[in-house]
């Protein structure tokens, strides 16, 4: 968990003490998450916090992430994710900020996201004043309503930042980074032609299918061939 966390830095996709990574093994039902506050420079893998599945504090003489409510309610309501991590990455903010998804403009993204990323609703004046961060979560369940959540691994909050999530913690981290790839790229493209209208369904869906699910092609699919 701690590498985890300073892979974020390592790939800069975070600064000062802004986001955060979790992990969950639910055999054991742990959550564990980085403590808040803390510089990434001064983390120590002691200083990771754990939790139970309820959020309740197991082990850990830090405050656990400002953020956990969220992740929480994320492993809550998916059970097939492994990993969440929460960033403040430029590009990817940027398009959160605006409150807009990021549109599927070409293979690149299709590669890592099944369509448009989406971006939440505004959360209301009660839902700001109340639970905040719980409400957050409320926010990305209730966008991510009806889409798999392994073929869309990320969601952006509007007006706040994107979270991510995986299979695995380290899949999550991978999706944050590739989420930043694609907004960049989304951002300089919707400046370069504003009128683009992204790339085709059959072409995101050729994309994103030869690398994910059971007719997947793309790499080795754990072979390795030798020479003869």
């Amino acid at each position: 968990m701690l590498d985890a966390n300073l892979e974020l830095v390592r790939r800069g996709l975070v600064i000062a003490t802004f986001g955060n990574a979790s992990g969950i093994d639910r055999q054991n039902g742990l959550i564990a998450i980085k403590p808040s506050g803390v510089p990434y420079s001064d983390m120590r893998a002691e200083d990771i916090v754990l939790v139970d599945i309820s959020g309740k504090l197991v082990d850990g003489k830090l405050n656990p992430s400002s953020d956990l409510s969220t992740h929480v309610l994320l492993y809550e309501t998916f059970p097939a994710i492994g990993g969440v991590v929460h960033t403040h990455s430029e590009y990817a903010t940027i398009w959160a900020q605006a409150g807009l998804d990021i549109p599927a403009y070409g293979t690149t993204h299709a590669d890592y996201f099944h369509g448009p990323v989406p971006c939440t609703d505004e959360l209301s004046d009660s839902q700001i004043g109340g639970d905040y961060v719980y409400e957050t979560g409320v926010a990305i369940v209730e966008r991510l309503h009806g889409i798999e959540p392994l073929a869309m691994p990320a969601a952006l909050v509007a007006g706040h930042a994107p979270f991510c999530w995986g299979a695995t913690l380290a899949g999550a981290v991978q999706t944050a980074e590739m989420l930043e790839v694609v907004a960049r790229m989304a951002y300089r493209t919707a400046t370069l032609r504003p009128d683009s209208v992204g790339v085709s369904q059959a072409l995101l869906d050729r994309h994103y299918n030869r690398k994910h699910g059971i007719t997947a092609t793309y790499g080795q699919n754990g072979r390795r061939e030798t020479a003869s």
